[in-house]
């Protein structure tokens, strides 16, 4: 926030409880909430801090409304619109602008606005196809925003990207804030699924050598209960000579190139995880270095929080 972000975007409502207690305020919640118990805790983060919340159904609406005028307060809402990934959101155009009119009449709520996520884009290979398609996904997103002002209904936020389509959503014109988070680590679906090769890698997991069980082969003691290799295989940082293999619960394979079969049990090697987003939640704290002073061990407060 110090370095000029407008908000922060979390992706449930544990995650803003946690930034509202750290004195981040103003957080999209880019997540659909529903239930009563999760109803009663937005009502409480509210007491305490300004979030915005996505709906794409008239049912999750009408439930922050009478929560909210309940509580004698007003509650921030956005309407999420499909632009093509086909999971959630309301289908882009009228439909939209019908929820969004719903919306601005409910009490206790304030339309402020639409996102979509074009994350359905984000592993394509050729640049210029990239980014013809992330441009035509959120015209129709912004055409959705003109459609709603047009109908005079309020939209200052138009939300939407991710790191892997960071840079071509910057350029759109009529987005209003962008949902880029994940490349601040960097990781190995970024750099190869999405194309990414503007930044460095920033997460690293230590690992120890714990076999040599053959002059091609070593395994460390970092396994899936460490680390992602679902989305993406891990890197061995700084070594070209030497590919992850496999993960199992506990244990990583490697393989290794005649230039690296002289590692030796005791070894230490840094991984890069395949999928950040599925690492850091395997961990109680960040070990914070610069070069190679440890200046900070920041908790994961987020973890657990699943909810």
């Amino acid at each position: 926030m110090a370095a000029g972000a407008i908000g922060v975007t979390c992706a449930k409502l544990g995650e803003a409880e946690v930034m509202a207690q750290g004195g981040v305020l103003d957080t999209l919640i880019a997540n659909l909430i529903v239930g009563p118990k999760k109803v009663a805790r937005l009502v409480e983060l509210r007491r305490i801090a300004d979030p915005v919340v996505c709906v794409d159904h008239i049912d999750q609406a009408a439930a922050f409304s009478a929560a909210m005028s309940q509580a004698g307060l007003a509650l921030r809402v956005i309407v999420e619109v499909d632009i093509g990934l086909g999971r959630v959101g309301v289908a882009a155009g009228e439909s939209a602008v019908a929820l969004a009119r719903r919306i601005h009449e409910l009490p206790g709520l304030t339309l402020a606005g639409i996102m979509g996520y074009e994350g359905h884009l984000l592993t394509l290979e050729d640049g210029d196809e990239k980014a013809d398609k992330i441009q035509a996904a959120l015209k129709v997103l912004t055409g959705t925003a003109d459609q709603l002002r047009k109908a005079g209904l309020p939209c200052d936020i138009v939300s939407c990207g991710g790191t892997g389509s960071f840079k071509y959503a910057v350029r759109a014109p009529g987005i209003t804030e962008i949902q880029a988070g994940g490349g601040m680590f960097m990781d190995a679906f970024y750099r190869h699924g999405c194309h990414i090769s503007d930044w460095k890698y920033a997460l690293t997991v230590l690992t120890t050598v714990v076999s040599r069980p053959a002059p091609d082969r070593a395994i460390i003691d970092a396994g899936r209960k460490t680390m992602d290799g679902w989305v993406h295989k891990p890197l061995v940082f700084g070594r070209d000579d030497i590919q992850v293999q496999s993960l199992s619960a506990e244990h990583g394979s490697l393989k290794l190139e005649p230039s690296a079969q002289n590692l030796r049990i005791g070894d230490r090697l840094e991984i890069i995880p395949g999928y950040s987003d599925l690492t850091c939640v395997l961990h109680d704290n960040f070990l914070a270095f610069r070069g190679d002073k440890l200046e900070a061990v920041w908790p994961l407060e987020g973890r657990g929080r699943l909810q």
